[in-house]
């Protein structure tokens, strides 16, 4: 599915000047340059759910991409959260030839503690995930690649690993840990709240960070990567009611800020499986010209998104999908 026809030129010519800079990774690519974003897969029991999978990171290595980005949910939720199916999915992040940033999922860990999940503990298997997925400063994958992770920037949430970011030519990639399930914000369980908002407080103050870092720098883009849909808790009257997770960092942060950066941005997310390219984002009713929103497929869609990036074009970001390759 083609929704750039000047892909093609785009990817011609591509130089790649690695140099590792205190802000992370940067790129300098000459006429543009392409990455792929994934995320909710694979779903399902290993025999049913990993050859597709598996076929899928082929086909991405052989697209070439610079890096992935899998925007979280490594497994469906009513598969066991156990260390064995952490275990497969770090795996899996090793079968990636390029750098792969994963930013968590709710499967990962906030829905752990249903039955079919094995009854675990959220926050023991949060830990766990920091501990199995996140190097400091540095990617998956068999080519990881520098990156900035938050608490070498911002000791004060020296829990948030998971939160990244890396420049690739003059476009500022962050990740931010903002899930479904309503980012874990849950009213009934003490515990949870207390983790809600102490990770709302991190990924704000990376969301600012970001934008001070853009200011800087003169960044000419910037592309945010989670894995909620945030308009899931959306009222009648409003995206971002009293009671949204996604209320302080999305609604309150990062629109508002993104609207007088008046830069191109780019939003990706997974958790509703559906491939989406538009522009949902708005303030008053009014669209954020300047943001557009990337779902990525998942679950029983196995498909992958190739993102092209020419900041000389109107259009900045180009896209299409990428299949699996066939394993059998």
């Amino acid at each position: 599915m083609f929704f750039n026809l000047n892909i093609n030129k785009i990817l011609l010519g591509i130089s790649r000047a690695f140099v590792v800079l205190a802000l992370g990774i940067t790129i300098s690519a000459a006429q543009g340059f392409s990455f792929v974003a994934l995320g909710d897969m694979p779903y399902g029991k290993p025999d049913q759910a990993y050859p597709p999978y598996r076929g899928l990171i082929a086909s991405i290595n052989q697209a070439k991409p610079l890096f992935s980005i899998h925007v979280g949910d490594f497994k469906g939720g009513s598969t066991e959260c156990s260390d064995q199916e952490f275990s497969e999915q770090r795996k899996h992040f090793s079968m990636f030839e390029a750098g792969v940033v994963y930013t968590p999922g709710d499967n990962d860990w906030t829905d752990c503690h249903r039955r079919s999940n094995g009854a675990y503990d959220p926050l023991e298997r949060l830990a766990k995930l920091r501990q199995d997925f996140y190097a400091p400063n540095e990617s998956l994958g068999m080519k990881p690649f520098a990156l900035v992770s938050q608490p070498a920037s911002d000791p004060k949430h020296a829990l948030y690993v998971e939160n990244q970011r890396w420049v690739v030519d003059e476009v500022l990639f962050v990740t931010l840990h903002i899930v479904g399930s309503n980012n874990n914000f849950e009213t009934r369980d003490t515990r949870a709240t207390s983790e809600f908002f102490s990770r709302d407080a991190a990924n704000i103050a990376w969301v600012r960070e970001a934008f001070k870092l853009a200011e800087m720098n003169q960044y000419r883009a910037i592309v945010f990567a989670f894995q909620a849909n945030v308009f899931i808790s959306r009222s009648m009257w409003e995206d971002f009611p009293a009671w949204s997770g996604f209320r302080n960092s999305i609604g309150q942060t990062l629109l508002p800020l993104a609207k007088e950066w008046n830069k191109p941005i780019l939003i990706i997310h997974g958790d509703g499986h559906q491939l989406h390219f538009d522009q949902p984002f708005k303030i008053k009713g009014q669209v954020i010209s300047n943001i557009t929103r990337l779902e990525v497929p998942g679950a029983s869609d196995v498909r992958a998104v190739k993102v092209a990036v020419d900041l000389s074009k109107d259009q900045k970001f180009g896209i299409w999908l990428i299949s699996p390759l066939d394993r059998r």
